[in-house]
């Protein structure tokens, strides 16, 4: 009989309690215990919810208390040497990784492929000595077993985690540093056979990337040596994201039992897979949308399975998600408040779960599970012919798009000259990339308000206030190009998904982003379009109480499609653009209100990119396409900023020069300014703002911190074309921390720019 698996499960809860215990540890309320505490009642409920949901062997070691390949790290002892004081194993520790202490910056973070979750970057150093320092996912997988349930332990593959890190100092090496490590998966994997564990899952996501030779080779020795003769359990490797394609020979040939792949994002892989697999290899299939809020076209998934199951034998395949549910929210059962309809398109990851049982039941013969698959295709077709979906006006406009829309007026030289005249800006600007610190009150007066107990009056006066408090912050501080604040916002997305057509919204749809920072993804279900203006009120008003340029802050067409749910049933870069359009009429009512500085946001161009490079040039071309088509419409005067952050900008830079953005602020803390390097390569035309400190964590810079960046920036840059800012925004930081560091850029900033002179702004190197 074919079984039912699961990869992975979302770690929060259903009501975000990890969240909750952990920022209570971290701000002393409650100790080490409580937090243990609630992570053990998580993983209880969470495996009682799979196998409740038809999964057979549900999954351990997927929980994480920040992130699983921090734990990885953790678990192998790849402690960076300045974290290597007093007790390397206590849970403290581990936090100080991730986001870092007074005598300690944090490890630095980049997103998960082409996700919007963020993981921690492994460090590895010439002398580290790698041992196996927690046994995390054995005592989890005793914990489960403790409970009655038999669960398949999931590893983050040895290959993957040496591909993912970095190497900071001496002659440390790749090859050096798995060869180290592989030993002490071995030990982890004697360990868990000796537990009781029949499978283990190791995860090897690599594998659905561009490897070059080497790489491949890491793979063939690692596992031939991971998986010699001995008490070990059997393994299914499992790789997700995109098709195997170059690496399928890779995987079909190394000594494992099983290969998962995700056949949602890559169905045209499945014939060739089945083809490949030795006969003794069984084939786990993922044909349920692990990344998405959709339902499952049931009748093509299960085509899918008896395709594979006529290839290789039903008593070879098993079936899951495509990847771990880590990626969409807990259960669609507690949406009360969704419209009917477009709830009745949805699945969330309880019900991705109960799909993967149907189909299982199904193809093994179940008559129920066989009506199900009836019905799920008769949704599927109504909502196809829903006119909530289609709007005849968002597309007649998509079909009178001109090439002239997507270019400025005059080139960057000479828009220069036009912003500096208007603007009156000093040599290294300061600025912020927009959000102020959410406050409790903030926060406590948002919720009143969306509850009915504030009236619109009574809220829009607080936020006022607010506004004005920080605008008086900001120019006491002597920033140059301010911002509002946008504690009218609640997630950057979000917001502006609110007040668009072809949207609609979760009540409790939490998906995680980074450590304990959770985000509730827009769901798009229709066709896009701008009923009213967004931001104008609150720019307008910002800018009535200051001389100094205020910035307009909006989120773009490429973010605002990244991070959310997007609609599956017409192509990605079709939806983009009617977001375009719609985010191109904001700019404009932005610039007629008197706004001289706007910036369009857009973090998530880098994390779009398909896996494989051949895909690349079709996804850069829309993608800066509807960058510029939103944000080409203005006047020569009118500044556009950008901000990009936690992305490898190597790959892209020509892209992102095409994107012609007058200034682009990207994250360069953790980096050390090595973002840059790219930048300087292109000699980059453009204005740029590197972060100088990272607002992911607590820690307040030094100044001499913030002035060795800038000077390190200067190296590459000639100071015209240098902006001072964090390096991103500050609405997750508390205002102590953001006055203090704030101040130091600042006074950092006006010291160093009394230092240059001003005849040779042009010149790098000053």
């Amino acid at each position: 009989m074919i079984q039912a698996r699961n990869l992975g499960f979302p770690r929060m809860g259903a009501k975000r309690e990890l969240k909750f215990a952990v920022e209570r540890y971290w701000s002393g309320q409650t100790g080490g215990a409580i937090l243990e505490q609630t992570a053990s009642e998580l993983r209880k409920a969470h495996w009682q919810l799979q196998v409740a949901s038809g999964i057979d062997v549900p999954p351990s070691n997927d929980f994480s208390l920040y992130d699983h390949v921090l734990d990885a790290a953790f678990m192998l002892g790849a402690i960076p040497g300045r974290f290597r004081t007093g007790e390397t194993s206590s849970i403290d520790n581990y936090f100080r990784m991730a986001r870092g202490a007074e005598d300690a910056p944090a490890m630095e973070m980049t997103k998960w492929f082409d996700t919007n979750y963020h993981f921690i970057v492994p460090e590895f150093e010439e002398g580290m000595a790698f041992h196996l320092h927690s046994s995390k996912p054995i005592d989890e997988f005793l914990e489960a077993k403790k409970l009655g349930i038999h669960t398949r332990s999931v590893l983050l593959g040895p290959v993957s985690f040496v591909l993912l890190g970095k190497f900071t100092t001496g002659n440390a090496s790749r090859a050096g540093a798995l060869e180290s490590i592989v030993p002490i998966y071995r030990q982890v994997l004697m360990q868990l056979h000796k537990a009781g564990a029949d499978w283990v899952q190791i995860d090897e996501p690599c594998l659905a990337l561009d490897l070059d030779p080497s790489a491949q080779g890491f793979y063939r020795e690692a596992y031939d040596e991971l998986l010699k003769v001995g008490a070990i359990p059997q393994c299914l490797l499992a790789t997700y994201f995109a098709a195997l394609e170059r690496n399928l020979d890779i995987a079909a040939a190394l000594p494992v039992q099983g290969l998962h792949i995700d056949i949602v994002r890559s169905p045209q892989q499945l014939v060739s897979v089945c083809e490949a697999l030795p006969d003794i290899m069984r084939l786990s299939l993922g044909p349920v949308d692990g990344r998405n809020v959709w339902r499952t076209d049931l009748n093509r998934a299960l085509g899918f399975i008896l395709s594979a199951a006529e290839l290789l034998g039903r008593d070879r395949l098993e079936i899951a998600p495509s990847c771990s549910l880590l990626h969409v929210p807990v259960d669609l059962d507690q949406e009360e408040r969704l419209d009917p309809e477009v709830r009745g398109w949805m699945a969330f990851a309880k019900q991705k779960l109960e799909e993967v049982s149907v189909l299982v039941r199904a193809v093994n013969g179940d008559d129920a599970a066989l009506g199900q698959i009836r019905a799920n295709q008769q949704l599927h077709e109504l909502r196809r012919s829903s006119r909530r979906v289609n709007n005849p006006e968002v597309r007649g406009r998509i079909a009178s798009l001109k090439e002239s829309m997507l270019s400025r007026k005059s080139p960057h030289p000479v828009r220069a000259k036009k912003q500096a005249a208007s603007l009156q800006l000093p040599l290294l600007p300061t600025t912020t990339i927009g959000s102020f610190p959410q406050t409790s009150e903030v926060r406590r007066m948002r919720a009143s308000f969306k509850a009915g107990k504030l009236d619109l009056a009574s809220y829009e006066k607080f936020l006022e206030e607010e506004t004005v408090r920080c605008l008086r912050f900001q120019e006491e501080t002597g920033i140059d190009v301010l911002v509002h604040g946008e504690f009218e916002r609640n997630d950057m997305v979000e917001y502006f998904g609110e007040q668009l057509s072809g949207f609609t919204f979760s009540q409790h749809g939490w998906v995680q982003s980074y450590g304990s920072r959770c985000v509730k993804p827009p769901i798009i279900f229709g066709d896009v379009a701008r009923p009213r203006a967004m931001t104008v009120r609150w720019s307008r008003f910002a800018q009535s109480q200051t001389e100094r340029p205020v910035k307009g802050m909006l989120t773009g067409p490429v973010t605002i499609l990244q991070w959310s749910f997007v609609r599956d049933d017409q192509p990605r870069s079709e939806t983009c653009r009617q977001i375009a359009l719609a985010v191109r009429d904001e700019v404009s009512d932005l610039e007629a209100a008197g706004i001289r500085v706007i910036q369009i946001d857009e973090p998530a161009i880098r994390e779009g990119l398909p896996l494989h490079r051949d895909e690349w040039p079709a996804y850069l071309q829309w993608s800066v396409d509807c960058f510029r088509l939103a944000s080409a419409g203005v006047s020569d005067q009118t500044q556009i900023h950008t901000h990009m952050c936690y992305s490898e900008f190597n790959d892209i830079i020509d892209s992102i020069v095409r994107m012609d953005a007058d200034v682009i602020s990207i994250e360069c803390s953790r980096s050390r300014m090595e973002l840059l390097d790219a930048f300087h390569r292109v000699r980059y035309p453009n204005e740029i703002g590197p972060g100088v400190y990272d607002i992911h964590s607590p820690r307040v810079p030094e100044d001499a911190e913030i002035e060795n960046l800038l000077r390190k920036a200067l190296e590459v840059l000639a100071p015209r074309q240098l902006w001072v800012n964090p390096d991103c925004g500050l609405k997750t930081r508390a205002w102590p921390e953001v006055r203090l560091a704030l101040g130091k850029m600042v006074s950092t900033a006006a010291r160093l720019r009394a230092s240059l002179p001003t005849d040779k702004a042009d010149r790098v190197g000053n």
